[in-house]
């Protein structure tokens, strides 16, 4: 890599990055780009963060399915520059939901969707729909309104409440309707129908929908790979990568931080900087401010809370299971939230065709009955739930695997936007502290989100003034793509400014 930027703005700067997922390897990567030294600081032993790619006896599989897919095309060019085209695979996307014993494919097409539910129950989520219309609910607060406003009641309870309420672990009524509206806007019960009806055949406008994402690139060995690169990458360059060294505090004083005190090996060790950009749980930077904050600083960050994740990886004697990529498990019998078929995502992530490799994904909260559950248990769960659910002979089940991972997904409640804001306005006091990435910001971003934002904070950095908190605010669905977006990814150039606009 060489540098680009003007010495003068790289002179004497030493940025220390704290986490090795996405956001930290991309800052860290586009450190390097710009000539400036930093030290990236990761308190696990395997890079990716939760976009990792776990090695089970050479069964590969994520923490989640991670696809690679993005309208940002400062992100994609970076994917293209550390994978190239090679490693690289097209996927089709195959999905579905499994509601009442019945597939139903995600997104829906009209057929599937009429026979699985009955005229008679798709006449009433019609009918609910128009009193939907007619009588909205005024004030959009929770989930359980937005989605009611442009679904109806009776689609609502039929394919979002029991799946919601399984990966959050809460009633819809008490989710905050910024979940719904960052997630899904775009999309209602009219522009579903058009979508299963029409498919990609409307397409000669730009703001109509043209698909929900149906291919993706993706990773032949996993999206582990590309953090594994990036990181391999920035240690030949002019970045340092320090494995299980945890950051225990953080010192600042007038207006800036000044360096971090770090526990590695059993010691501690005190690391400074110019400037710091921090993924970790915005919880937790809060509470290792040294010296503390004041005390309403201190009840915000008490006031955020997480969703915990694992993945129960289960090797199957068979060959072949189902063509699915993924399926959302919309059934309440089951503890299981969703089933990825790693097989499907690339046949190199298993490496015995006779085989196939499963992902069952629980949420939970750390610390409850399935986080604290032994992993021979879960792995026994998990092939007992394949059995339920029809799909796996638990006899056919060989070996598995647990990953945990705390912190997976920043909860959306009632009162995360104002904890939020109140630590934003803190920290404004503290310019040459960066926060990046989804628990860095406690914002659900996805992985090209929060690459985004890593890549802005470098800028910003180097003395740009870009909007960090303004991506992934226009509440845009993140599945969906126009025709108008699709020829502008194909034909954008790469001197495109990342985002639209800047903060003056």
């Amino acid at each position: 890599m060489k540098s680009k930027s003007n010495p003068a703005k790289t002179e004497n700067k030493k940025v220390v990055i704290i986490g090795a997922g996405p956001a930290g390897l991309t800052a860290a990567y586009q450190l390097c780009k710009e000539g400036v030294e930093s030290v990236v600081l990761e308190k696990d032993d395997v890079v990716g963060g939760i976009s990792r790619t776990v090695n089970y006896k050479g069964y590969l599989f994520d923490i989640g399915g991670h696809r690679f897919f993005t309208k940002v095309k400062a992100v994609d060019d970076m994917w293209r520059e550390v994978l190239g085209k090679e490693k690289f695979l097209r996927r089709s996307r195959l999905s579905r939901i499994y509601y009442q014993k019945k597939f139903f494919y995600y997104p829906l097409k009209a057929s599937n969707a009429l026979l699985g539910l009955g005229i008679w129950n798709s006449f009433m989520m019609v009918f609910s729909y128009i009193r939907a219309q007619m009588f909205p609910v005024k004030n959009e607060s929770t989930f359980e309104d937005w989605i009611s406003n442009r679904f109806g009641k009776r689609l609502y309870n039929t394919f979002f409440k029991t799946y919601t309420e399984k990966v959050w672990g809460i009633p819809c009524d008490q989710i905050s309707a910024d979940w719904a509206a960052q997630r899904i806007k775009g999309l209602s019960l009219v522009t579903t129908i058009k979508n299963a009806l029409l498919s990609s055949a409307v397409k000669d406008k730009g703001d109509i929908i043209k698909t929900l994402i149906d291919a993706f690139d993706y990773p032949a060995k996993g999206p582990g790979m590309m953090w594994e690169m990036v990181a391999e990458s920035i240690q030949e360059d002019c970045s340092s990568l320090r494995m299980k060294s945890g950051v225990e505090r953080i010192f600042w004083q007038n207006g800036s931080v000044t360096a971090l005190e770090i526990e590695s090996g059993g010691k501690r060790e005190v690391i400074d900087g110019t400037d710091f950009i921090s993924s970790m749980p915005m919880q937790e930077l809060v509470r290792k401010l040294s010296p503390k904050p004041p005390e309403e600083v201190l009840e915000a960050a008490n006031k955020l809370a997480y969703r915990d994740f694992l993945t129960v990886s289960l090797i199957i004697n068979k060959a072949r299971l189902f063509e699915d990529n993924w399926i959302y498990i919309h059934d309440p019998d089951v503890k299981v939230g969703r089933i990825q078929n790693f097989k499907n995502w690339s046949p190199q992530m298993v490496p015995d065709p006779n085989k196939t490799c499963l992902g069952l994904e629980y949420f939970c909260f750390e610390g409850d009955g399935l986080w604290t559950m032994e992993d021979a248990g879960l792995i026994a769960l998990g092939a007992k739930e394949l059995g339920l659910l029809g799909l796996v002979d638990p006899g056919d089940v060989e070996d598995g695997s647990v990953v945990r991972m705390p912190k997976a997904y920043p909860v959306y409640d009632a009162v995360y936007i104002e904890a939020v804001d109140t630590i934003r306005d803190f920290l404004r006091q503290v310019p040459n502290l960066h926060l990046v990435g989804r628990n860095g910001m406690h914002k659900y971003n996805n992985q090209d989100h929060s690459m985004l934002t890593a890549m802005l904070s470098v800028k910003n950095i180097l003395g740009a003034n870009y909007d960090v908190w303004g991506v992934n605010v226009e509440n845009e669905y993140h599945e969906e793509i126009t025709a108008q977006e699709e020829s502008e990814l194909a034909v954008v150039s790469s001197t495109q400014p990342l985002v639209p606009t800047r903060i003056v």
